[in-house]
C-alpha cells in the first residue's frame, strides 16, 4: 500500500476536480439564464412595454411548480435505470469469465441499480396517487 505513489493521488484529485467543475458549470449556467431573463424583462419595462402574465410565462420567469409533476420524473428515472441492471449483469458474466472475483461485486451493483429503478417506479405510483387524490389531471 505504501508503493502507490503520487500519480494515484493526482488522478483522484483530477477526478473530483472534474466532478466539482461539472457541478459548478451547471449552477453557473442556471444563474446566467435567469439573469438573462431578468435583463429581458427589465429592458421591456424600461422601454414602456407592458409585461403581462403570458409574456412572463413565455420567458419562463413564472414558477412552473403547478406544471411540474414529480411522479413523471420518478417514472422516467425508473425507466432509465431498469435497463442498466441487465446490462451490468451481462457485463458481470463477461468479466467473470476473465476474473471470477469480479462476478459477485458487479452482480451486486446490477441488483442495486435494479432495486433503485423499481423504487423509482413505485415512488412514481405513490406520488401519482397523491395527484389523483388532489384532483389533478394526469395530462
Amino acid at each position: 500500500m505504501e508503493n502507490i505513489g503520487i500519480g494515484v493521488g493526482i488522478a483522484a484529485l483530477a477526478f473530483w476536480g472534474f466532478v466539482a467543475a461539472a457541478v459548478f458549470a451547471g449552477v453557473w449556467d442556471g444563474i446566467r439564464k435567469r439573469d438573462a431573463q431578468h435583463e429581458t424583462v427589465r429592458r421591456l419595462i424600461e422601454s414602456g412595454q407592458s409585461v403581462d402574465q403570458e409574456l412572463l410565462e413565455k420567458l419562463s420567469l413564472v414558477s412552473d411548480e403547478g406544471k411540474r409533476r414529480p411522479d413523471r420524473d420518478f417514472y422516467l428515472t425508473g425507466l432509465w435505470l431498469l435497463p442498466v441492471a441487465p446490462g451490468l449483469a451481462i457485463m458481470a458474466f463477461f468479466l467473470g469469465s476473465i476474473n471470477a472475483r469480479a462476478l459477485a461485486p458487479i452482480l451486486g451493483a446490477a441488483a442495486l441499480v435494479a432495486c433503485l429503478g423499481i423504487g423509482y417506479l413505485v415512488a412514481s405510483k405513490i406520488v401519482g396517487r397523491w395527484y389523483a387524490a388532489d384532483g389533478d389531471s394526469a395530462e
